[in-house]
């Protein structure tokens, strides 16, 4: 599995190789330190436990492993992650009931498209036991399809817009108005601002009519809000309550969830991940201080061979790879496949 362009690659012999492919193996199942005796039990790997023992001092020296008590076995470092993930040698497959459960997800889930991305976010980390981020589409560049007023008494209306990515928006507004005048402005601005897009929409149209035109200009206001909220990529984070059981250090957990609450920081590091041409950034590779105790795992969300949203997992070093990317992969394709549908279905 390609995970990084491998421009400068650490290489090691078969053997060593084998050795610490068994030892990260080991450790992400059970996150205890691993000695050379159970590596020894690795099927195909026959090797005697004196020499395994003398192949996991040369991997320690040269950085794959670290031993963390003088009586104990070994554990993966950074490194050891890399390499492990750089040479995994199949796709990650999914279970049985894992994959159903995407396929009912997407078969069953209806309704706006932000709705979608945030239920996407907890199916994705019900997968894998980690924390899920989904990144959804800016719609800055979405069409509008229709503007519905809708007039809710208590001198109180709502404005209504479909874009035709699925998005559906809507603001209150504090005016008084009838259930005809709210239709007729319903009318005006669809006719006015369908096909357009909404951050560079035409004027709202002055017809002359005071009552009318007072309830279209406060909807300008409220279209205004809408096309600026409309202009940021929507997060959203599933699974934060696992972040505990995924790491033991109370002060790791406070300073994750801190980065979490930041939008801007986690969708940029996201997407410098898929910048740099990887899908898994381990420890410090990811140049967050905060985060270097976790591994980021990202997958883009592609409609029409564009990159229109990502996907990605935050967890601990020891999480399992394999996994985490092909449930990362699998749902970032679905996502792609409903926004792309979606999209079609509203514009022809």
């Amino acid at each position: 599995m390609e995970t990084t362009d491998r421009t400068s690659p650490d290489d090691l012999d078969s053997r060593k190789a084998a050795i610490l492919q068994a030892v990260v193996s080991e450790y992400i199942g059970t996150a205890q330190p691993v000695g050379s005796s159970t590596v020894a039990n690795t099927p195909d790997l026959e090797v005697s436990s004196a020499t395994i023992r003398a192949e996991m001092v040369a991997l320690e020296r040269e950085g794959y492993l670290v031993q963390p008590h003088t009586s104990a076995g070994r554990v993966p470092t950074d490194k050891g992650y890399r390499f492990f993930v750089d040479h995994l040698s199949k796709p990650g497959k999914l279970g049985l009931g894992q994959r159903r459960a995407v396929e009912s997800f997407f078969e069953s889930t209806r309704g706006e498209t932000e709705a979608v991305l945030e239920r996407a976010s907890g199916l994705l980390s019900d997968l894998t036991h980690q924390t899920a981020v989904v990144v959804g589409p800016a719609h800055a560049a979405a069409v509008v399809r229709s503007v519905q007023v809708v007039d809710l008494g208590t001198s109180t209306a709502l404005v209504v817009v479909v874009l035709a990515d699925g998005t559906v928006e809507k603001r209150s507004m504090d005016i008084s108005t009838s259930a005809e005048v709210a239709e007729a402005a319903s009318r005006a601005l669809t006719a006015a601002l369908a096909g357009s897009v909404l951050s560079s929409a035409p004027s709202i149209p002055v017809v002359g009519n005071p009552e009318l035109d007072a309830v279209m200009f406060s909807c300008g206001a409220a279209l205004q809000e809408i096309a600026e909220e409309l202009s940021h990529e929507r997060m959203f984070v599933g699974g934060n309550a696992r972040l505990a059981e995924s790491f033991g250090a109370v002060d790791i957990v406070r300073d994750v969830l801190a980065i979490l609450e930041q939008q801007l920081v986690v969708v940029t590091l996201l997407r410098d991940v898929i910048e740099r041409g990887l899908s898994v950034a381990i420890g410090e590779e990811h140049g967050y201080a905060p985060l270097a105790s976790c591994a980021v795992v990202v997958a883009p969300v592609e409609v029409d061979d564009q990159t229109r949203g990502l996907v990605g997992l935050l967890g601990p070093t020891r999480m399992n790879y394999a996994e985490s990317l092909a449930a990362a992969k699998l749902v970032g394709d679905r996502l792609g496949a409903r926004l792309g549908s979606s999209h079609g279905d509203h514009d022809g």
